[in-house]
């Protein structure tokens, strides 16, 4: 126990039927991440896991070896299917809680213990933990069983100790980079604590920090052979290393993923963790030590380190490690309190719940489509393998992919391990360049195809729009001139591919891009009357726009009169060539009344010159009642 904080520990609902609780919310749970895992389309991260998988390393540039080795071993065993591939992370997962409750119930009585882990459960972060193949799911599995082994090492320095000791720093190791963050916290939380600190004396200790050491070998391995580049994308690359202020950022991202009250109870945690940290033989200082590191030295890191990708989820191992002790200020709230800390993590849960079911359903989905809720990542996986498992492409045809995105997915859903991808910033700015060239699979000119028929998909919608001229014209620095794409507009365009299937073998140097084009006129969610003035420009290099087609809920309405002078649009995009620059304004006057009051999509069909055919992305409108 921990000294004067367990007086309130054994007070209310006796631990038996704390314990049916939990096994019964765990069960609960679990039943909705298996039906997630199923449904889910394939996340962009764990898809280039499953395709490291197809390719078995000891490590890659991106993570150490083992996350692609669970993917594979799902893949292996039930086949190329997501729920597949995520199987062992689910189990991990499911595991997670019981770890949480089992150290909570060491340190702390068989009361605080189950509370422990209906709060692991509880807070998104955890609760949610396993139902995509990621890192994170063994990373924070290994950080769990190094404490547990700690709690028990504290007490006898027993065999099985020391083994779950070393092969959750070898998990931890093989888990990601991020694992040597855990260290300094644990190194850390063991400085603090006494009895932890006189382990350090036991030279079977050392031996089994030897045996940690020893796994990170594999990663520095593959990063002195690929000049650092693993390292040297998660130290410098990814991050600035200068103060911004995006860092404020997390206490509000922290706040709603922990859940509001949880969040509020883990920092007083913290803040008793402080108070008692001179307290003999309690496990407070090792707490203290390893979430003080885990939890507010992220908070400070988020000032400084990268801010363009996802990292909200970095201090969930801290936060879990504040989960074990925080039943002892639980105790101490009122009824009251403690029940709305209990509904806004069912609420908090049941919202993270509700959007993942949303990403897995595509009216669901679309319906999303103009929101900041829209699930990006999830979004576009399912129809482009329907797209192009229809189209029945040869097994023995090129495949290539505009980045490692796309390739991905390709190489999960065609079955497929040689896909192609073109060398795109992405690739550089996600860490995953230097594995893709490491495998011989980076196309850089068109000179490496392999003669016959080639399938190439791009994600326009990947690009930011003011950077696609130029991600066009580097297409064809590459591939020279391609066809006329097909277009697959996914959630009214808010994810839009082309495709090109061409002969390798004939292949002409000159360039024709695909159409860009934009609506001036009216502006999104935009309230319209009877007339509806439809204004923008639209170009296409190479060829040229011939005409352009205005669709309403994706019916056409009519052409617009095309070719104003546009000098403005010509001045922007300097590197067009368009044959009709600068004159390539488009305008349309709409008698709106024989469209129903509400929400319509307005959309461009782009005709070129060439031939070609490409629907541009809708927008919504507003018709005014009448």
């Amino acid at each position: 126990m921990a000294g004067g904080m367990a007086i309130n520990a054994d007070a209310g609902m006796k631990p038996r039927r704390l314990r049916v609780i939990f096994v019964l919310v765990w069960a609960l749970l679990q039943s909705f991440k298996i039906l997630l895992a199923v449904r889910l389309p394939l996340f962009v991260d764990e898809a280039f896991y499953a395709w490291e998988g197809r390719h078995m390393g000891w490590a890659y540039s991106d993570v150490p070896g083992l996350t692609a080795a669970l993917a594979r071993l799902g893949s292996a065993v039930a086949g190329m299917e997501p729920w597949a591939t995520r199987a062992p992370f689910l189990l991990l997962g499911a595991w997670l809680p019981w770890l949480v409750r089992g150290i909570a119930r060491r340190w702390f009585g068989d009361r605080a213990g189950e509370q422990a882990g209906l709060l692991a459960l509880a807070m998104p972060l955890s609760g949610l933990l396993g139902i995509l193949a990621l890192p994170d799911v063994p990373l924070v599995v290994a950080t769990l069983l190094c404490v547990d082994a700690i709690a028990r090492l504290r007490e006898r320095v027993g065999a099985l100790a020391l083994l779950q000791l070393a092969l959750a720093l070898v998990m931890g190791a093989f888990s990601h980079y991020r694992f040597a963050a855990v260290l300094v916290a644990g190194l850390a939380g063991v400085l603090m604590d006494g009895p932890a600190r006189a382990l350090l004396r036991d030279v079977r200790i050392w031996l089994v920090v030897l045996v940690g050491v020893l796994a990170w070998w594999p990663l520095w391995r593959w990063n002195l052979e690929h000049g650092g580049a693993g390292w040297r994308f998660q130290l410098l690359d990814r991050n600035p290393w200068s103060f911004h202020a995006d860092g404020l950022a997390w206490l509000p991202i922290q706040f709603l993923l922990v859940g509001p009250l949880l969040f509020l109870l883990l920092l007083a945690t913290l803040r008793a963790a402080w108070q008692q940290r001179d307290e003999p033989g309690s496990p407070w200082p090792l707490i203290l030590g390893i979430s003080i590191v885990a939890v507010p030295g992220y908070f400070v890191l988020g000032f400084f380190a990268d801010s363009e990708r996802v990292s909200f989820h970095w201090p969930l191992a801290g936060w879990l490690v504040l989960v074990i002790a925080a039943p002892m200020l639980l105790a101490g709230w009122r009824r009251s309190a403690q029940i709305a800390l209990w509904a806004t993590a069912a609420l908090a849960m049941t919202v993270g719940l509700a959007w993942l079911f949303a990403a897995g359903n595509a009216p669901q989905r679309r319906a999303l489509s103009e929101s900041r809720l829209y699930p990006v990542p999830f979004a576009g996986t399912d129809e482009v393998a329907a797209w192009l498992q229809g189209k029945h492409p040869d097994p023995t045809a090129t495949i290539i992919a505009g980045d490692f995105e796309s390739a991905a997915k390709l190489a999960f859903y065609l079955d497929r391990k040689d896909v192609r991808v073109l060398d795109d910033p992405r690739n550089h700015e996600h860490g995953r360049a230097r594995q893709i060239q490491a495998w011989g699979l980076q196309l850089d000119r068109r000179e490496a195809l392999p003669a016959g028929d080639t399938w190439l998909l791009v994600e326009d919608s990947a690009t930011a729009m003011k950077l696609r001229l130029q991600s066009y014209h580097r297409l064809c620095d590459v591939l020279g001139r391609l066809p006329p794409p097909e277009v697959l507009l996914v959630d009214h365009g808010r994810k839009r591919y082309l495709l090109y299937r061409f002969d390798s073998r004939k292949i002409s140097p000159n360039c024709v891009a695909p159409a860009l084009a934009w609506i001036d006129t009216p502006l999104p969610e935009a309230k319209v009357g009877a007339v509806i003035t439809i204004a923008g420009w639209a170009f296409k290099d190479g060829a040229g726009i011939s005409r352009v087609e205005i669709l309403i809920d994706g019916a056409s309405v009519g052409d617009a009169d095309y070719g104003a002078a546009m000098a403005n649009v010509a001045g922007y995009w300097r590197i067009s060539t368009d044959p009709n620059q600068p004159r390539v304004g488009f305008r349309l006057m709409l008698a709106g009344d024989h469209l129903a009051s509400g929400r319509h999509w307005l959309g461009l069909r782009l005709h070129g010159a060439d031939g070609s055919v490409e629907d541009w992305p809708e927008q919504r409108i507003l018709i005014a009642p009448r």
